[in-house]
């Protein structure tokens, strides 16, 4: 073993070391062994010139189990969803939930129409002036300056739609929203290049005032999916008492509307399924979540990202509403191979059709989580699996150890 009995994290030029330099320093730094080196400089599927072009300081890859959850149908359509993650019972959740869904048809979904990706752009005029008649009577200048340049982007149907706008009087500072169409791409560095531009042109007209932030929201309202299910009782129980399981899940659904504590957990649920298809397809599985906190939060108190509730018929009605900003070009997604091939094995989905895959999924793996926490437990029920693989692990960690 490698030892450093003098450490520092404080390390000139790090960035420009070669990868085996850079391995040499952490294994001296952390005292790694060889065997574990060589862990490291395991790239898998990932081709290792990648994996330097995505990030910085390279020194190897952090791999996740890929799974696949069957059962999906959505607006009539077959699907096997990939799964990246690395929790116990996950995937086995999605799948039942799936299951359940599908003896009723399966899921409907619909992305909203003409979904929009939106940007900030916070300028400091004197509020004084007549900015509002000044935004207004240069809008449509404004969005064609912010098109110029966009050829391929506006031949697709992409572009900037719109410019809303409102002041924060706390700071004294005017909030322009460029609202910008940008197709099969999940779009951020499109919506933040956009912003930077404009923001000169618009700055100009506002008095070449001082100019704040200039970056994309991930509160994506005009870009959200909202995914639906109906499960009959006899499908939730076969045991004669469906009409109760329905009951019961929706008491559990109520007590996460009136309960930050338990909202917190019923949306990590939620979660457990949205954020490995979100991984597996190579999109920002961070930015999903913000928006989707932020979405159930927006009300002013922070509430379930799905609802619950009765049809006429006693059958159980889900919903789930929530931003999904994804793409299925550029970036990542074209990039990985294993995210090619999620996307491959999803149809080679469409942006949308990929928000509404994974926003099905999100209301799959809650209504297992409710159903098992409504009736055995979580502990009994699909979490056992869980438990049991946590024992094993304990096994042989203790074989290895004799």
């Amino acid at each position: 073993m490698l030892k450093n009995n003098n450490k520092s994290s404080v390390i000139p030029g790090f960035y420009n070391f070669s990868e085996e330099e850079r391995l040499e320093t952490l294994a001296d730094f952390a005292g790694l062994e060889r065997s574990q080196l060589e862990t490291l400089s395991n790239y898998g599927n990932l081709d290792k010139h990648l994996a330097h072009l995505f990030i910085e300081n390279t020194v190897g890859v952090f791999s996740l189990p890929l799974g696949v959850a069957p059962n999906f149908v959505i607006n009539g359509k077959p699907y096997l969803v990939p799964m990246a993650v690395e929790e116990s019972s996950v995937v086995a959740a999605a799948s039942h939930g799936a299951k359940l869904v599908a003896a009723r048809g399966g899921f409907k979904a619909r992305v909203n129409k003409n979904p929009q990706m939106t940007g900030q752009m916070q300028f400091f005029p004197d509020l004084s002036c007549d900015f509002e008649r000044i935004l207004s009577d240069h809008k449509e200048e404004a969005i064609a300056f912010a098109n110029s340049g966009q050829e391929r982007l506006l031949t697709r149907g992409g572009g900037v739609t719109n410019l809303t706008w409102y002041t924060i009087p706390e700071l004294s500072c005017l909030v322009v929203l460029l609202h910008v169409g940008t197709c099969d791409a999940m779009g951020a560095n499109i919506v933040n290049t956009l912003c930077e531009k404009l923001s000169v042109f618009l700055a100009k007209l506002l008095g070449n005032c001082e100019v704040g932030l200039r970056i994309l929201t991930n509160l994506t309202l005009e870009r959200t999916v909202e995914a639906s299910c109906i499960i009959s009782p006899e499908t939730l129980s076969p045991k004669g008492d469906g009409e109760l399981v329905v009951d019961q899940i929706i008491r559990a659904y109520e007590f996460a509307y009136f309960d930050v504590l338990r909202a917190s957990t019923h949306n990590k649920g939620v979660m457990n399924g949205i954020d490995p298809v979100v991984i597996a397809t190579g999109n920002d599985w961070r930015a999903v979540e913000a928006g989707a906190h932020a979405f159930a939060a927006r009300s002013g108190s922070y509430k379930p990202l799905t609802k619950w509730s009765k049809t006429l018929k006693g059958e159980l009605f889900g919903v789930i509403e929530l931003p999904m900003a994804l793409g299925t070009v550029g970036g990542v997604t074209k990039l990985h191979p294993m995210a090619q091939l999620a996307l491959k094995i999803l149809g080679t989905p469409t942006a949308d059709e990929l928000a509404e895959i994974v926003a099905c999924v999100g209301l799959a793996q809650n209504l297992s989580a409710l159903k098992a926490l409504a009736t055995e437990g979580i502990q009994k029920g699909h979490m056992g699996l869980h438990a049991k693989n946590i024992n094993e692990q304990r096994m042989r960690v203790s074989a290895i150890n004799e």
